[in-house]
C-alpha cells in the first residue's frame, strides 16, 4: 500500500478514536488567543491603518488588542498537550467591530465577543485558513477544538432615539429599558402612542405569520444606524433592527435580563423564528466547513429557552451527520454564588447538554477561605454537590458532562480568589491552597477546566480585564508589575515554562485523570466532610466497568491531620495514584486510615 494512503488511514483511524470518546472523557484548556501567542505579527492591527482607535490594536492598554493569533495558538500545541489537556476551548474567533465606547472609554474587541461577520475570522487573528490549519493540527494530535459562540447578542451599532423622533436620552449606554408592559409591541412608543405592527400576537407566537406582521421596530426606542454601520453585519440579514430587542439596556433583573441590551450591543430578538432559522445557519456551517468538536454558548441565560430547546439539538443532529457523536455542548449561566438549582435549570428548560459548573467553583473557593460568605470555612457546599447533581437532566450521570472549573476570564483566577478570601497569607500558603484547588478540579466529576495562565501561576486582580493577562511576553504595565505564584517570572516575559510547578502538577494529575476511568465516567459516593471549619474531606469514585474503588481524600486545614476514613468492605488494599496518605491495608473492612499533611491530598485505587 502507498505510503500516502498509510497515512490517510492511519489519521482516519485517529480522528475516529478522537470522536469516539465521551465529554467526560476530556480535559479542557480554555484560551482567549489574543491573548495567547503572536504568530504573526503582520496581523497585529488586523489590516486596518489608523491610530489605536481605528486599529484597537494598543499591547500596552488591557482593553486593547495584544497580538495573540491563530497561528501563534496553533505553534503551542505541545505545549497544550503537555498539559494534559485533550481539548482546546478557543474563545471567540468572529470578526469584531475592533473599538466601541464613548469617547475616553474605548476598548477593543480582543476579546471576540463584539461580533460584526459571523462567517470570518476577525482578521486581528487571522483568517479561515488559519483556523482550519488549528483544528486539523489539533485532531491530529488526538486534541479537540471547542468554539465559543454567541447567539444572545451583536456588537454595538443599533442606537436609539426616543420612539417618536425626538432625541434619544443619552449615550447608548445610559438608555433605561422599556419593559413590554409599558411599551408594547403594539404601539409607537409608550401605551398612548401610534398603533403599529396590526394584528402581532405577540412574541410567544413563534410562526412565521405571526412574526411576518411585526414590521415596526419603534415600539420602546426608535433605532438608528449610522449610515458607515449599515451593511456591516455579516450575513446580511443582521443589519435588520427588526431582528433585535430594541429596549434598552438590561439592568440583569427580571424580564430585562432575556430583551435588554448587553452594555449596548445589540440584542437579538431570539423569540424570532427567522433569527433561529438564520443562527442554526450560521453555526451549522462552522461544523460543517471545520468538524469542530463543541460549543461553549456565552450568555446563554439571557436568551429564551424556547431558543435553545431548537438550537442545541439542530447543532447535535448538524455535528452527527458530519460524523461527530459526541458533539459537547455547554451554556454559560453565570451565577455569583453556590446554585446548582438555577444551573441545572437550564438543562431541562432549556435542553443544554450541560452548563459551566459555577457551583462547583463556588463550592472549592469556600472549601479553602478562611471566611466563605462571611462564615467560618467549611466544606457544606462541596458535600453537597453529589445530592444536587440530581437536580440536572440526566441525573448524576448528566452532571458528569459539566465543565468544572476554578476561574475564569470575566470573575477572576482561583489564585486571586483564595489570595482574596484569605487575608494576609504568605505565597508558600496560597500556592498549597491552590495546588489543593487543582487536585479536586481534576479527580472530582465533571469535565476539568483549566483557564491558561493558571498553570504558569497568574493571580490578577479580579474582574475581566485584570483577569486576561498576556501568556506571550506582555507590553501591558499593570500585568508586568504582577508577582506570579511559584515563579520568579512576570509576564514581561514569555510563560510557557514547562517545569512551573503548577504546570508540572496539573500535567500529572490530567495524565492520571484519562488514563483512570474511575475518575472520568465513575460514580461517586461521599466518605466525609467537614462542616464547621476546615478539615478532612473525602469521597470514593469507581470505575464503571469493574467498579474498583478510587479514595480522594483531601485536607483543606493548615495543620495535618489523621483520620479514619469509610471504603468499600472489598476494598482489600490500596496503592497511591498521587499525593500520599493513604495506608496500604484497612485497618478493618471498611475502614481505612488517611494522614495528610496541611493542605495535602491523595488519590489511592483499591485492590481486590
Amino acid at each position: 500500500m502507498p505510503a500516502m494512503l498509510c497515512a490517510q488511514d492511519a489519521a482516519e483511524d485517529n480522528l475516529a478514536r478522537l470522536r469516539a470518546r465521551t465529554p467526560e472523557q476530556e480535559v479542557i484548556y480554555f484560551v482567549l488567543p489574543d491573548r495567547f501567542e503572536n504568530g504573526d505579527p503582520a496581523n497585529d492591527r488586523g489590516g486596518i491603518r489608523g491610530d489605536r482607535l481605528a486599529t484597537g490594536f494598543d499591547p500596552a492598554d488591557k482593553g486593547f488588542y495584544h497580538g495573540g493569533d491563530l497561528k501563534g495558538l496553533t505553534s503551542r500545541l505541545d505545549y497544550i498537550q503537555g498539559l494534559g489537556a485533550s481539548a482546546i476551548w478557543v474563545g471567540p474567533i468572529f470578526k469584531n467591530k475592533p473599538v466601541q465606547g464613548l469617547p475616553g472609554q474605548e476598548s477593543a474587541g480582543y476579546h471576540g465577543y463584539w461580533i460584526t461577520d459571523f462567517t470570518q475570522v476577525d482578521p486581528h487573528l487571522g483568517t479561515n485558513a488559519d483556523f482550519k490549519a488549528l483544528v486539523d493540527a489539533a485532531h491530529a494530535r488526538g486534541m479537540k477544538v471547542y468554539m465559543d459562540i454567541i447567539a444572545n447578542h451583536t456588537a454595538d451599532v443599533i442606537s436609539y432615539r426616543q420612539s417618536g423622533g425626538e432625541q434619544g436620552e443619552g449615550a447608548d449606554d445610559d438608555y433605561a429599558y422599556r419593559s413590554k408592559a409599558d411599551y408594547p409591541f403594539s404601539t409607537r412608543g409608550p401605551v398612548s402612542g401610534a398603533a403599529i405592527n396590526s394584528g402581532f400576537a405577540g412574541d410567544s407566537d413563534a410562526s412565521p405569520g405571526n412574526w411576518s406582521k411585526l414590521t415596526d421596530p419603534s415600539f420602546a426606542y426608535e433605532p438608528v444606524v449610522a449610515p458607515k454601520e449599515r451593511a456591516i453585519k455579516v450575513p446580511g440579514w443582521l443589519n435588520d433592527p427588526i431582528y433585535y430587542h430594541n429596549r434598552g439596556n438590561t439592568d440583569w433583573k427580571g424580564e430585562s435580563a432575556q430583551y435588554g441590551d448587553f452594555v449596548g450591543l445589540d440584542d437579538l430578538a431570539t423569540e424570532n423564528p427567522r433569527v433561529v432559522e438564520g443562527m442554526i445557519a450560521i453555526y451549522g456551517d462552522w461544523i460543517d466547513r471545520y468538524g469542530i468538536d463543541g460549543f461553549r454558548i456565552d450568555t446563554a441565560k439571557h436568551v429564551n429557552p424556547e431558543f435553545w430547546r431548537v438550537f442545541v439539538p439542530a447543532m447535535i443532529e448538524r455535528a452527527r451527520q458530519r460524523g461527530i457523536p459526541n458533539f459537547h455542548v455547554f451554556g454559560e449561566v453565570a451565577t455569583g454564588e453556590y446554585d446548582p438549582a438555577l444551573l441545572a435549570s437550564w438543562t431541562r428548560n432549556a435542553a443544554f447538554p450541560a452548563v459551566l459548573d459555577f457551583g462547583f467553583m463556588y463550592a472549592v473557593i469556600d472549601a479553602l477561605s478562611k471566611d466563605g460568605k462571611g462564615k467560618p470555612a467549611g466544606q457544606d457546599e462541596l458535600a453537597r454537590l453529589g445530592e444536587d447533581d440530581a437536580l440536572y437532566a440526566g441525573g448524576a450521570k448528566g452532571a458528569m458532562q459539566l465543565p468544572t472549573f476554578l476561574g475564569n476570564h470575566d470573575a477572576g483566577r482561583i489564585a486571586m480568589f483564595l489570595k482574596d478570601r484569605n487575608p494576609g497569607i504568605g505565597d508558600d500558603e496560597l500556592m498549597a491552597r491552590v495546588r489543593l484547588a487543582n487536585a479536586m478540579l481534576l479527580t472530582m466529576r465533571g469535565v476539568p477546566t483549566i483557564y491558561s495562565g493558571d498553570e504558569q501561576g497568574f493571580v490578577g486582580e479580579g474582574g475581566d480585564q485584570l483577569s486576561r493577562q498576556d501568556m506571550f511576553a506582555s507590553k501591558t504595565p499593570v500585568y508586568n508589575a504582577e508577582t506570579l505564584l511559584g515563579t520568579s517570572a512576570t509576564t514581561a516575559e514569555a510563560n510557557f515554562d514547562t517545569t512551573h510547578p503548577l504546570y508540572r502538577e496539573i500535567a500529572q494529575l490530567a495524565q492520571l485523570r484519562r488514563a483512570t476511568p474511575a475518575l472520568t465516567g465513575g460514580r461517586s459516593v461521599l466518605r466525609a466532610a467537614s462542616s464547621d471549619g476546615p478539615g478532612l474531606f473525602a469521597l470514593s469514585r469507581f470505575d464503571p466497568e469493574d467498579e474498583t474503588e478510587v479514595l480522594l481524600v483531601f485536607n483543606t486545614s493548615p495543620a495535618p491531620l489523621t483520620a479514619q476514613v469509610g471504603v468499600e468492605p472489598a476494598s482489600a488494599g490500596f496503592e497511591v495514584l498521587a499525593g500520599s496518605g493513604c495506608a496500604t491495608r484497612p485497618d478493618a473492612p471498611g475502614s481505612l486510615a488517611v494522614s495528610l499533611p496541611a493542605f495535602g491530598y491523595a488519590v489511592c485505587r483499591a485492590t481486590r
